[in-house]
Formats: C-alpha cells, sequence, structure tokens
C-alpha cells in the first residue's frame, strides 16, 4: 500500500481519536482506514494506536512515530508545491477551523465564494473554540477572534471585530434598562464560557470600567447566548457580525450604546511561512478582501 497514504491515514486518527471520524474526513472506509493503520503498524513493527470502546490514543511509540510523520508529510507537501502543475490551478484539500458562531455567519459564505473560483480544491471546515494544535491536528488556517493572537503562531489581520451590548425589547421592559455599567450587576447577563464569562470591559472614550456580573446562563458559542437574549433570558455581550441584522430589525435592542467593550480581531492563523502552499496563500488573499466588505 501507498505508505504516504497511509502516514496521512495515521496522522489523521491520531488527531481526531477515531477510525470513523478520519473515514468521514478522508472520504474512505473505515475497513479502509484500519487497513492503513494496520500498515504502518506492520511497517514500522510497533503498534501505534490505543484501541477502546470510546477513543483512540497514541502508544509510546505512536507520538515517536506522529512526530516523524508530520515532518516527512510536511516535506511531501513541499516537494509538491515546487512541482506544482504549470497551468497554476489549485488541487488538494485544505484544512481549516473556526468558532461555530462565524463559520456560521460569515465564514462559510466566503469559502463558498473561494471554491467557486477553484474547482479542483476541497476545504475541511472544522467549528469550535477547542484551542487545536494546528500542526498535529493537520491544520493549515485557523480563523480566531482574539485580542491576543497565539505568539507561536503567524497571525494575519484580515477584520476588526466591535462587540455590543444586546437584550431582547421584552426582557428590558420587564427588568429596566441599565443606564450606567455599574447597573449591569443588578440584571440577569448571559456569559460566554470563555469570553469574559462573569467579567465585562467597557469603555466610553477615556474612560475604562470593568464590572462584574451574574451569569446564571453560560455558553461556548456566542450564537447559543444570542438565542437566550432573543428569548429573554438576560443582557448579552454580543460580536456585531452576530447582533447586527437583529438591532436592525428590533428584535434587540442595544443596551448602554455608549459604552463599547474593546474590539478584537479577526485573525488567520498559520504554524509557519516555509511550507505554506499556494492553495493557502492564495486563500489568505482571497480572505483579507472578503473580510475588508463592511457584511456587519
Amino acid at each position: 500500500m501507498d505508505r504516504v497514504t497511509a502516514m496521512r491515514v495515521f496522522a489523521d486518527v491520531a488527531a481526531s481519536g477515531s477510525f470513523t471520524a478520519s473515514a468521514e474526513r478522508l472520504e474512505m472506509s473505515r475497513a479502509m482506514v484500519t487497513r492503513y493503520v494496520a500498515e504502518m503498524e506492520q511497517w514500522l513493527g510497533a503498534r501505534l494506536l490505543q484501541r477502546t470502546t470510546r477513543r483512540v490514543t497514541l502508544t509510546d511509540a505512536g507520538e515517536q512515530a506522529l512526530r516523524r510523520c508530520l515532518q516527512m508529510l510536511a516535506l511531501v507537501a513541499e516537494v509538491e508545491d515546487e512541482v506544482a502543475p504549470a497551468d497554476g490551478k489549485l488541487r488538494g484539500q485544505l484544512r481549516l477551523t473556526s468558532s461555530m458562531s462565524f463559520g456560521h455567519a460569515h465564514l462559510a459564505a466566503g469559502l463558498a465564494a473561494f471554491l467557486a473560483g477553484h474547482p479542483q480544491l476541497k476545504i475541511d471546515l472544522n467549528v469550535g473554540d477547542a484551542a487545536l494544535n494546528l500542526v498535529e491536528a493537520r491544520i493549515d488556517l485557523a480563523i480566531r477572534i482574539s485580542s491576543e493572537p497565539d505568539p507561536a503562531l503567524i497571525a494575519r489581520p484580515l477584520a476588526v471585530c466591535d462587540s455590543v451590548l444586546v437584550a431582547s425589547p421584552g426582557y428590558l421592559a420587564s427588568a429596566g434598562t441599565p443606564q450606567t455599567p455599574a447597573e449591569l450587576a443588578g440584571h440577569r447577563c448571559l456569559g460566554h464560557s470563555n469570553v469574559g464569562r462573569s467579567s465585562w470591559r467597557l469603555q466610553r472614550g477615556d474612560m475604562q470600567e470593568t464590572v462584574h456580573v451574574t451569569t446564571r446562563f453560560t455558553a461556548n458559542d456566542a450564537t447559543v447566548l444570542l438565542h437566550a437574549a432573543l428569548a429573554g433570558g438576560g443582557i448579552s455581550l454580543q460580536p456585531t457580525y452576530l447582533a447586527s441584522a437583529l438591532l436592525q430589525d428590533g428584535r434587540l435592542q442595544q443596551v448602554l450604546p455608549a459604552w463599547q467593550p474593546p474590539a478584537m480581531t479577526i485573525y488567520a492563523l498559520y504554524p509557519s511561512r516555509r511550507h505554506l502552499s499556494p492553495a493557502v496563500r492564495t486563500l489568505l488573499d482571497f480572505l483579507v478582501v472578503w473580510f475588508a466588505q463592511p457584511r456587519w
């Protein structure tokens, strides 16, 4: 069997922790994925994966093999880039990750537009807020919203991400509308598990305040909190890329409009400039232009 493909399959199973998940992502049967992993273990003369009923994990030999496989796969990708077809058409598959809310609200449409111009290219998008190791998970590009991106990664800014405080008209009618940041402490607030769960920073001109709020309902996804706010669950700190349309049609109202949460930046993150493929470079340039448009 093709040992390069076997290495790719093994690396994917190591990242996903599941033969079934890797089979779906690689568009193979589960039996074929199992055969490739068995080929790797026979070739190296060692058991690489520990299989349980819930998850697949690496053995000590598997961890050593994975490091070498990732190095060899990076070298293979570099060789493929250097001898790419002269027609300049992008081929292969790119693997991306982003938050669920941003992937749903804006990134999916951008990627669809990009693929329309590159019919021989494929994209696999992994959505979630987990801090993946991009090398181990074989992620080409991570789209993340942050004030301080991981210094170990190359960060290319795509756009500014502003946020607003919002609540439903029904909630404000029953609970009252706060007039100062301090009054937020007396309201039901909806907290993001990973961003300012119960401590919100607000600024007005040169003035800054940090408010400690009561968050009886928290979630790790902004879209969940948005729907909770629409249902009258309380006040939520939301990115404008999600909230703007709902503010315009009146289903949400802005709270403390004179006070703004600090803006963050939407970044494209990748491990290294050295092994950046033409497809990733082209996608990066496309996303910079795509998100320069004021869609939110």
